[in-house]
C-alpha cells in the first residue's frame, strides 16, 4: 500500500506585529460609502469581542509573497530530511501572486510556484511547480491533489506551500482589514509503503459556485475617494459567516465518517484560522450533528488571536507550530486521526481525515 504521509513542514512568520491598537488612526466608512459614526475605539473593541484577534504579522516592505514561501518551503524540506533535488512537485496556494508594496497589483506570471521553485534553487527541470488559486481553503486542496499525485505513484515527494500578503489587498478604510493577515506555511507530503493506512485517509472538497461566487471578491474600497488599488477584498461578512455554518459542518462528517470514524476516533480539528466566532459556531455545528454536546478541551487549537487570518497560509502554519511544540499544549502523538478544514472564496469548502504513524 503506498501511503501519502507529511515528512516535514515549516512556517514564515513575518517579524512585524501589527496590534488592534495601531488601527486608531484608520477612517473607516460602511457598505453605503459613508465614515461609520461609532468611534474607532468602540468599533475595534467590539470587533475583537467577536473575532478574538488582538494583533496578526504584516510583512515588511523589502519581501514579496514568494519570499515568504520559499522560506517557508525551505524549512520543509529541511525538517523532512530530503535532497530538494528529490521533489516532483511544488504546489503553491494564493490568491493574489506576488504584490509589491509600492505598486499593489497582482503578479502570477511567471507563476508563484515556479519563483518558490526557483528561489529553492531546484535544479530537477522534473519537478512541475503547479500553482492553486481556490480561496482560503487553497493549500488544504493543494495537499489533497498532492495526496492523489502520490497514490497514484507519479510522485514520492511533493512540497505544498500556502503563503499570502493580505496587508497589501486589504481595504484601508473597511474595518475588516484588521481580520487579514501576511504569513507563510508549507509541508513535504511523501510516499511510505506499509500495510495499515496512515496519513492522509480521506477528504471531501464541494465547490458551491453559484450566487455564493461573490461573497469574497475583489473591489473598489468603500471609501469613494480612494483610488490607489480596485484590487482589494471585498467581503460579506454576515453570508460568509453563515454560509460557513451551514456548508462546513456536513462536510466534515462527511469526511470523518468516509474514513470509517467517529467523532471519538478524532483528536484534533485543525481549522482555518479566519474568525474565531465563525470557528467556534462551526466547532458547535459539527459536535452537534454527532449527538454531542461539546468537544474535549483542546480540540479546536487556534492561533488567529494573535496571527490573524493569513488566508491559504492559516492551516499548514498552525500545523507546523503543532508538529515543532512551538503551541502548547497542544501535540500530536502516534496513531493520532486529525480533520483538516478550510472555507473561502468560491465559495469552497473541503475537509481531509489524516491518521498519524
Amino acid at each position: 500500500m503506498v501511503n501519502a504521509v507529511i515528512s516535514g513542514s515549516g512556517s514564515f512568520l513575518p517579524e512585524k506585529v501589527v496590534r488592534n491598537a495601531d488601527f486608531l488612526s484608520a477612517r473607516f466608512f460602511d457598505e453605503e460609502g459613508q465614515p461609520m459614526s461609532a468611534e474607532n475605539e468602540q468599533i475595534i473593541r467590539q470587533f475583537e469581542a467577536i473575532t478574538e484577534i488582538r494583533a496578526r504579522r504584516y510583512v515588511g516592505d523589502q519581501m514579496c509573497n514568494s519570499d515568504m514561501a520559499a522560506a517557508a518551503g525551505c524549512r520543509a524540506v529541511q525538517d523532512a530530511e530530503i535532497d530538494k533535488e528529490q521533489i516532483d512537485y511544488v504546489i503553491a496556494a494564493h490568491n493574489f501572486g506576488d504584490i509589491s508594496s509600492d505598486e499593489k497589483r497582482v503578479d502570477i506570471m511567471p507563476s508563484l510556484s515556479a519563483r518558490v521553485k526557483h528561489k529553492l534553487r531546484i535544479k530537477n527541470d522534473r519537478c512541475v511547480p503547479y500553482d492553486v488559486i481556490f480561496g482560503c481553503p487553497g493549500w488544504l486542496e493543494g495537499l489533497i491533489l498532492a495526496y492523489h499525485f502520490i497514490r497514484s505513484e507519479r510522485a514520492q515527494h511533493i512540497l505544498v506551500v500556502g503563503s499570502e500578503t493580505l496587508s497589501r489587498v486589504v481595504d484601508p478604510h473597511d474595518r475588516n482589514r484588521m481580520i487579514f493577515a501576511d504569513g507563510a506555511g508549507a509541508v513535504v507530503l511523501s510516499a511510505r509503503g506499509g500495510r495499515e493506512k496512515t496519513g492522509v485517509i480521506h477528504s471531501v472538497t464541494s465547490c458551491d459556485n453559484g450566487e455564493a461566487l461573490s461573497y469574497l471578491k475583489n473591489g473598489p474600497s468603500l471609501n469613494p475617494a480612494y483610488d490607489e488599488s480596485k484590487t482589494l477584498v471585498s467581503m460579506a461578512g454576515r453570508k460568509i459567516y453563515e454560509y460557513a455554518l451551514k456548508r462546513v459542518p456536513p462536510v466534515v462528517k462527511e469526511a470523518i465518517e468516509s474514513a470509517g470514524l467517529g467523532i471519538g476516533d478524532i483528536s484534533k480539528v485543525l481549522i482555518h484560522q479566519a474568525n474565531a466566532k465563525m470557528d467556534r459556531a462551526i466547532l458547535a455545528r459539527l459536535i452537534k450533528l454527532f449527538g454531542l454536546h461539546s468537544a474535549p478541551e483542546g480540540f479546536m487549537p487556534m492561533t488567529v488571536q494573535t496571527l490573524g487570518n493569513s488566508s491559504v497560509a492559516t492551516l499548514p502554519t498552525l500545523y507546523d507550530l503543532i508538529a515543532h511544540h512551538e503551541l502548547a499544549p497542544s501535540e500530536f502523538h502516534s496513531g493520532d486521526h486529525i480533520v483538516f478544514t478550510s472555507v473561502g472564496a468560491g465559495m469552497h469548502v473541503n475537509a481531509m481525515v489524516y491518521r498519524f504513524t
